[in-house]
This record gives structure tokens, C-alpha cells and sequence, in this order.
């Protein structure tokens, strides 16, 4: 039985990212929102309905998903409450992809704001996170993903906004709290750098775009925050000197020289939560053959600033993108990792070898290399699925202490493999069998593991028993392709 073919996704989240807007860009994608509604009836009945409706956002078409929330007085959760409620549901309606992603980005929410504010993550009171609204953003967007397939993907740097906000504990800077613990070691950016002030007395430099900068994602999360908008961030002192000039305007407020006014947040910690629990690794666009875009949209519209999340999903690009997946799930394209390491005792190469294969790469190996000054060295390489670059990384810095690892990704043209089993004198031994484009196999050899292992079994030597092994896996009966 063939796998699914990959599909890629990239979340762009440089204006930004609330749970809303990226739930109505997955709809936009063409996630069904009728079965959204019915995980959300499934798991809390008659509490909620989504609304959607087609907006413009700074001149951009984008879709608004609205949820109305149809009982009084939602009850506050923990998320130890919100566990239960997730877990209870399996093996009914809602589908165990969907339980599994809203889980992972709930939990990544407890322990960002437990870690703030110093309590266990299970003690975690999530109040407007926990209430209807904010569920049905989470376990939304997580349905929406698992509707369009996603395989693989990728998110870019997160906006998170500038200035200072006004919040349930006080005044407090953008990024909040949450977000800022939710985006450690991914990237993300606060403002931007203004033009440079003309030189010259009596000449005014006014920025050209002199509108309001209101909160762009009007929608309750677990601060509360209002919006102060006349709040702008400190000067920064390492700015480079073309960049600092004198003190400017920006919408009638004296701003500090060099710096972009505060515009508030936007980025929230759903949002935020999401990025993380549901793309695989951030970085810019990934080669894709696009066939649907989902565009958004917050709820304020800020005039020069289109405030919306963007989803594009398609598939790999390449000639190897038609090929079939095998019965093993071997990908057509994948990360090649390479490090090169001259300190390494060599005995220890074995064990890195099988530690990155047990670990899941799809290969690994070694090769000798001459570094400067003549000093010998070893590149190590890894063949590795794009959901499992980062965590091959850092086992490859682990195990050799090498400071860095390069990696790109690559397509493949291969042949589909399966495996079969003889038995030879009583020793079983698996065969793995290549197959052509057109179903033929084209070769089959038997697995060295079990034929090493057989041959200690029957006291013979390795070499005769894998020319009984062959000629066993020769006779092999195959349907016609």
C-alpha cells in the first residue's frame, strides 16, 4: 500500500500571527470549515460556531473566520483540564492527528506560560486561551492542517510587533512574556529600521506614511492587552550611525531618532504556539509547486500594513516529485547533513553511524577528506527527512563535537523497495527488493545482517551462505507489473 504524497506547506507570518488568522488562511487553503465545526460539536457541543466572511485587508482580499461563542459565562481551564478533553475524545469523532497536533500546541502554550509566571504548566489557568473562542482557534487550525494533508513544512520569521502594551499585570513591552518564551530559537523580527534623516538645515524629514498604528490582531488571548498607541520603544544605541540621525515625526508623535514607532503587537501566544507545533522548521520558502494559497485576516485593518497570515501548500518540486513513495515511505527529497571533523577518535565512527540510522536517517555515512595544512579528517553525512534536520544536527555536534553542520536539500530519483523473506536451511533471511518505475523488480538481495547470522547458525562461511541466499531470493515468484 503506497503512502500519501508529500505535500508541502510555508506559513508567512512577517506581518504577523494570530490562532484566528492562521485558522482562516488553512480555510482559505481549502480546509472545510463544516468539518472543523463538527470536531469542535464533538468535543464541546452547541459552545461554538464559526462564521466566515471574505475581507479586504490593506487592499488584499483575505478570509475572516469568526467564532461565536453560543453559551454565557465559559468556564476558565487548566491545561491539565484541556489534556482530558483532548484525550477523552480518542477513538470517537474527532480524528487522532488532530487530537495529537492541538495537544502538542497546548502544551507548548502551558509551559511557556507557566515558565512566565513561575507555577507548574499543569497548574496553568489559561482563561481567555482556555475559553471557547481561543479551543476553537487551536483545535480549529489543527483539524484545518490535518484536512490539507501537510507533510512537510516550514515557517518564516515571526513579526512580532514593537512598543509597549498595557496588560492584566501592568505595562509591559512587545513582545509579551508568552510569545517571547514561545520563540526561543526561532527567528523573529520587532521593527524596522526607518530611511536615514535627510541632511541639511530646515529640511523636515517626515515619514511618508503618517497613519495611526492601531493593535492589528483584535482578537482575546491570555493577556488581555490593550493597546497603548502612543507608547513607542526606546531608542536603540547600537544602531548604525547612517541610521540614527535626529528625532522625526510619525503620525503627529516625535519618535526617537533612527527607531521604528511602537506599532503594537502583533504576533499573539496562539499564534505564536501554532507556528511552532505545526511547522516543522523556519526558514524561507522551501522549493514547492504551489496549488493553493489561504490568505487570513485579523481583525483590525491598518492602512499600508495588510494585516494577514499567508498559507502555501503544494507539492515537491523536481522529477522526482511523480515517483511513488515505496512500502518503507523512502521520500523523494530529503536534507543531506555534512560536518567536517578532524579530532574524532575513529574508533567512535561506528557508533555515530548507527546512532543517526537508529535515530531514522535515511543514510549515513563517512568520507576521508585532507583539511588545511595537510591534516586528515573525516566528513560525516546524513541523509535525513525534512522533519528530522534539526534533531540529526544536533546529534552529529553532539557525538563529534564539530561546530557546525551543513545542510541542503536534495531530490532524489529512486527505485521503490520492499521487502520479502526465504528461508534457507531453515534460516530465514529478508530480501529487499528493488522495483522499476514500471513495477518490475529489477533486483533482489538478500539483507547481510541475517545472512552473516544464518551463516554462524549453520557453521558455513559468509560467502557461501549468501550464494545460497541469492540463488534462494532468485526464485522468487513476481506478479506481472
Amino acid at each position: 500500500m503506497s503512502s500519501p504524497a508529500p505535500r508541502l506547506a510555508y506559513i508567512d507570518a512577517t506581518a504577523g500571527i494570530a490562532g484566528d488568522m492562521l485558522l482562516a488562511a488553512l480555510v482559505d487553503a481549502g480546509a472545510d470549515l463544516d468539518r472543523i465545526q463538527r470536531v469542535l460539536d464533538a468535543l464541546v457541543p452547541g459552545s461554538v460556531r464559526f462564521v466566515r466572511s471574505d475581507v479586504d485587508r490593506g487592499g488584499q482580499r483575505a478570509v475572516k473566520v469568526d467564532v461565536e461563542v453560543l453559551v454565557e459565562d465559559p468556564p476558565h481551564r487548566t491545561w491539565s483540564s484541556i489534556r482530558e478533553l483532548l484525550e477523552r475524545a480518542r477513538g470517537g469523532e474527532v480524528p487522532e492527528a488532530t487530537i495529537d497536533l492541538s495537544l502538542a500546541v497546548f502544551g507548548r502554550l502551558a509551559e511557556a506560560e507557566g515558565t512566565t509566571h513561575g507555577v507548574p504548566a499543569d497548574e496553568v489557568h489559561f482563561h481567555e486561551v482556555g475559553a471557547l473562542d481561543s479551543l476553537a482557534d487551536v483545535i480549529g487550525a489543527c483539524e484545518a492542517w490535518r484536512q490539507l494533508g501537510v507533510t512537510e513544512s516550514v515557517g518564516s520569521v515571526i513579526a512580532v510587533g514593537s512598543g509597549r502594551i498595557r496588560a492584566a499585570h501592568g505595562d509591559i513591552p512587545v513582545p509579551v512574556p508568552a510569545v517571547a518564551r514561545l520563540a526561543l530559537g526561532w527567528p523573529t523580527v520587532a521593527g524596522e529600521l526607518l530611511p536615514p534623516r535627510a541632511p541639511g538645515p530646515g529640511h523636515d524629514h517626515t515619514h511618508p506614511h503618517a497613519h495611526p498604528h492601531t493593535h492589528p490582531h483584535a482578537h482575546p488571548h491570555a493577556h488581555s492587552h490593550e493597546h497603548a498607541p502612543d507608547v513607542v520603544p526606546d531608542a536603540d544605541a547600537t544602531l548604525p550611525a547612517h541610521a540614527r540621525g535626529g528625532p522625526h515625526e510619525h503620525g503627529g508623535r516625535r519618535v526617537p531618532p533612527g527607531v521604528a514607532p511602537g506599532i503594537g503587537e502583533l504576533a499573539t501566544p496562539t499564534g505564536v504556539a501554532l507556528m511552532r507545533g505545526l511547522a516543522s522548521s523556519s526558514g524561507p520558502q522551501p522549493m514547492l509547486t504551489a496549488d493553493a494559497l489561504g490568505v487570513g485576516a485579523g481583525t483590525k485593518d491598518t492602512p499600508g500594513r495588510p494585516n494577514v497570515v499567508r498559507v502555501l501548500v503544494g507539492g515537491p518540486v523536481g522529477p522526482s516529485a511523480a515517483l511513488p513513495a515505496d512500502a518503507h515511505d523512502t521520500p523523494t527529497a530529503a536534507v543531506e547533513l555534512a560536518a567536517n571533523v578532524d579530532d574524532l577518535d575513529p574508533r567512535l565512527w561506528p557508533g555515530v553511524i548507527d546512532e543517526l540510522l537508529d535515530q531514522g536517517a535515511l543514510d549515513a555515512w563517512h568520507t576521508s577528506i585532507t583539511m588545511k595544512r595537510g591534516r586528515p579528517a573525516v566528513t560525516v553525512h546524513a541523509l535525513v527527512r525534512e522533519g528530522s534536520k534539526e534533531e540529526a544536527a544536533r546529534l552529529i555536534m553532539d557525538r563529534t563535537g564539530t561546530l557546525g553542520v551543513r545542510r541542503h536539500r536534495v531530490e532524489r530519483l529512486i527505485r521503490t523497495r520492499e521487502f520479502d523473506e526465504i528461508e534457507v536451511r531453515g534460516q530465514r533471511i529478508a530480501v529487499k527488493i528493488a522495483r522499476d518505475h514500471d513495477g518490475r523488480a529489477v533486483r533482489r538481495e538478500p539483507e547481510f545482517r541475517d545472512v552473516a547470522a544464518a551463516a554462524r547458525a549453520l557453521g558455513i562461511s559468509e560467502r557461501a551462505m549468501l550464494d545460497l541466499a541469492r540463488e534462494s531470493a532468485a526464485g522468487l515468484t513476481d506478479p506481472a507489473p
